[in-house]
């Protein structure tokens, strides 16, 4: 039988139009365009939520469980609209609503409610209640809207049955390069150089820019002045630092915040990496310590150093603020001081904020400090001090047996490893890298600056180890304090009968799961 005559009033031939008008490149622009902004979201969303909640495996497990569980959402549901209303306008729709919604994201500072953030990130809801509720929010609608766009333009670019494979295809495949395209731009290069406001912002106006034209095919006068609109409101964004958001600089790395404050009524100037304060540093004077563990670690130096004949050779593991470089520089200015810090952008700032004087003799590295002591030893330190462990996200890598031979190995024979961790009352962490370490090294000391540490949700601990035993003379005349706090060897085999213990290795290190009891805040009864 002959097809009836198209009547173009009906919805029917609306949409046989709206197909044929609707060219198969520029729907599969449209995929690739909308899969990349998705991915690029999703990275800028887990960087956005870090001054709040921090980042773990944690944070990525549940910021890409919703983002699936959106997309998913956004397939079925748009499957029922294309067939429902198979147009191009629809698809413009689509596009224009998922702009809208990538545009809630920069809502963060209200949502961040969800997680009762004060001002210096203390939480009165456990984590995983602020950092669930907040991830939903902030991913959900737009993943589910742009989930929406596959399955329309699949159903545009249908143009005979006997092409439904190649066609489907064709849109998968393409789907899949934007999403890679969207991951590496956002990982490696928009996020460093704009910062994540930015490319919510810029995702959002990229999306507009494809739906509006689909949307308004009919009306494309109202094209030109919504582009001025766009592109003014744009420019007034950036010149007005609307997009700047809360860090003081963004890297691939940290959200890195500096701010004045006052510890022990002096004023010192305060680094936040994500959520976690990392360091309170004197401007005025380098030998001020504000935390416990580094005090521990000026009470270690000072025994270090009167059992040594020469200047003292030490290894940092994590830069941070710099505090405690700058403070043995001060201490001990005949000193070698090299300071592995991953991040460059942390020793940017180290150096135009936080006191670290350009003129200094502190030799910084920007690089793994993994890759940094694979190399063959080029020196032996005295002291390898470990600080690269942030709140409950710790670089696994750094806590196994293959790292603590590696840093053995650029340990002179008497020297000194001193690290300091962060556990909650269970302890597992804390058990399973004592142990670890005593893989290693033959003596190692736990150190607790407060008695009650058991009794407190999270706790620092710092760990020393070495080939020889501690002195106890000398320790009781150079560093009271620390052996005071110190565990005896028999204390520290009973904390080790307290529950399970684990062998950290390369290939078996589960760091994040023997920190769940402190990422859930759960306290001991």
């Amino acid at each position: 039988m002959d097809e009836p005559p198209l009547d173009i009033g009906d919805e029917r031939g609306e949409a046989l139009l709206s197909r044929a008008a609707t060219p198969p490149w520029r729907l599969t622009a449209v995929v690739v365009i909308a899969s990349a902004c998705v991915m690029a979201l999703e990275l800028a969303i887990q960087r956005i939520v870090a001054p709040y909640v921090g980042t773990s495996v944690y944070t990525w497990t549940i910021v890409i469980g919703v983002v699936l569980a959106g997309t998913s959402v956004g397939n079925y549901l748009g499957g029922r609209v294309a067939t429902c209303w198979p147009s191009s306008a629809t698809l413009g729709a689509v596009l224009v609503g998922g702009a809208l919604a990538a545009l809630s994201v920069l809502a963060i500072d209200v949502l961040s409610a969800f997680t009762s953030v004060d001002g210096i990130n203390r939480q009165t809801l456990p984590l995983i209640v602020g950092l669930g509720g907040l991830v939903i929010v902030l991913c959900l609608l737009p993943s589910t809207i742009l989930g929406m766009v596959s399955p329309i333009a699949a159903h545009l670019a249908l143009q005979d049955l006997d092409h439904t494979g190649s066609t489907i295809g064709r849109l998968y495949a393409a789907g899949a390069v934007g999403s890679i395209a969207g991951t590496f731009a956002a990982g490696f290069i928009l996020i460093s150089w704009f910062g994540t406001h930015a490319v919510v912002w810029g995702v959002s106006v990229l999306l507009l820019a494809l739906g509006a034209p689909l949307l308004l095919a009919k009306r494309r006068l109202w094209l030109a002045p919504l582009a001025a609109g766009v592109t003014i409101v744009s420019l007034l964004a950036f010149r007005q630092g609307w997009l700047d958001g809360p860090c003081t600089r963004e890297t691939n790395y940290y959200c890195i915040i500096v701010r004045d404050t006052t510890y022990n009524q002096k004023p010192v100037r305060m680094l936040i990496l994500d959520r976690l304060i990392h360091s309170y540093s004197s401007l005025d004077d380098p030998t001020a310590l504000a935390y416990g563990y580094e005090r521990t670690y000026a009470q270690a130096t000072a025994y270090q150093a009167a059992r040594q004949n020469g200047p003292l050779r030490a290894l940092f593991v994590g830069g941070g603020g710099y505090t405690f470089p700058r403070y043995m520089e001060a201490v001990y200015p005949d000193s070698q001081l090299d300071v592995i810090e991953i991040d460059p952008g942390v020793t940017e700032i180290a150096y135009q904020m936080l006191g670290l004087d350009h003129g200094s003799k502190i030799n910084s590295y920007n690089e793994d400090a993994r890759t940094f002591l694979d190399q063959t030893p080029t020196a032996q330190y005295d002291l390898i001090y470990g600080d690269a462990f942030n709140d409950y996200s710790v670089p696994y890598h750094l806590t196994t047996v293959g790292f603590n031979e590696r840093v053995r190995a650029w340990l002179a024979e008497d020297g000194l490893y001193v690290v300091n961790i962060i556990d909650g009352p269970y302890g597992r962490f804390l058990r399973a890298y004592v142990h670890t370490l005593q893989q290693t090294f033959a003596h190692v000391y736990p150190v607790f600056s407060i008695e009650a540490w058991q009794r407190s949700s999270r706790t620092t601990i710092v760990i020393v180890a070495s080939q020889q035993p501690l002195d106890e003379k000398t320790l009781q005349e150079t560093a009271p304090d620390l052996s005071g706090e110190m565990l005896s060897p028999a204390e520290t085999a009973a904390l080790l009968t307290e529950g399970q213990v684990v062998t950290l290795t390369d290939r078996y290190a589960p760091v994040d799961q023997l920190l769940l009891p402190v990422f859930l805040d759960q306290i001991r009864p």
